[in-house]
């Protein structure tokens, strides 16, 4: 039977292909990252700019968490394909501020705080369901289910800090503005999502030899969840909810909380990208 649990553990077992999915994984967040360390830099609002700080040192923690795993296998990093590189391609799809914009020094607007945060709440609904996805498939594994809790806390925390601050912008008259915002960003991210997907289920079966039917098979699941997203799911990237756990990022990161019992943190972090 072809489950998602089967396609994991096939990805699990092989070198190759585990290799791949955590060099994606650790190069995502550790661009999450420097894009908040950026905005950071660029907010003049002094509540804002810590929760900022703590979102993006989240996303270093998290890159150095599937750095570290695969260390644990023995194995370095890969390059990242350029048509499964999730954040260039959302930027592409004009979801997000682009990285010249994030470069340029100039302190950012209310509008521009908003873009970052729109984008930030459709794409951390995104991250956060496929934590929970993981870690009911690896919950029980020694090796990577305390990562993944881990990884899934924090991705719930940062969905509830997006939410929270987009309401509180929106009591301030910005309501409008952040529909269209959200709108536009969940149309962007459904179609990257879908582009992604269907770029890493090619190198997957390219490394697993997949037989045409099982490729067919996962390509058309990949189809099918773009097609619900597309006519129904892009609701749940939209809607705001103020969050039952309130200031979620409103407290430092704790130090070297990713740090897997057994082996040390790395001495050398991912650079930046």
């Amino acid at each position: 039977m072809l489950s998602t649990r089967s396609l994991f553990d096939q990805i699990y077992r092989n070198d190759e292909a585990y290799q791949l999915f955590c060099s994606i994984a650790a190069g995502g967040e550790d661009q999450g990252g420097w894009e908040n360390e950026r905005i950071t830099e660029l907010t003049r609002d002094p509540v804002l700019a810590p929760k900022v700080a703590r979102h993006g040192a989240d996303e270093r923690k998290h890159g150095r968490i599937f750095t570290q795993l695969l260390h644990k296998r023995g194995l370095p990093k890969v390059e990242v394909p350029a048509e499964a590189d999730y954040c260039m391609l959302l930027e592409r799809q004009g979801v997000g501020l682009a990285h010249e914009r994030l470069t340029s020094g100039i302190p950012l607007t209310d509008r521009e705080i908003i873009t970052y945060l729109a984008h930030s709440r459709v794409t951390e609904q995104r991250a956060a369901e496929q934590m929970r996805q993981l870690v009911k498939v690896y919950g029980d594994n020694p090796d990577l289910g305390r990562a993944m809790r881990l990884i899934s806390a924090d991705e719930d925390n940062h969905l509830a800090y997006c939410h929270e601050e987009l309401l509180r912008l929106a009591a301030e008259g910005h309501g409008p503005y952040i529909r269209h915002v959200l709108e536009t960003s969940a149309r962007g991210e459904i179609r990257t999502h879908r582009d992604v997907g269907l770029a890493v289920t090619s190198r997957m079966a390219r490394i697993l030899r997949w037989p045409r039917w099982q490729l067919a098979v996962v390509s058309a699941g990949v189809h099918a969840l773009y097609l619900y997203d597309l006519l129904y799911g892009w609701r749940r990237m939209v809607r705001l909810r103020m969050p039952a756990r309130r200031n979620a990022l409103g407290t430092p990161a704790p130090p070297h909380t990713e740090t897997e019992r057994g082996h040390e943190p790395e001495r050398d972090p991912v650079s930046d990208r």
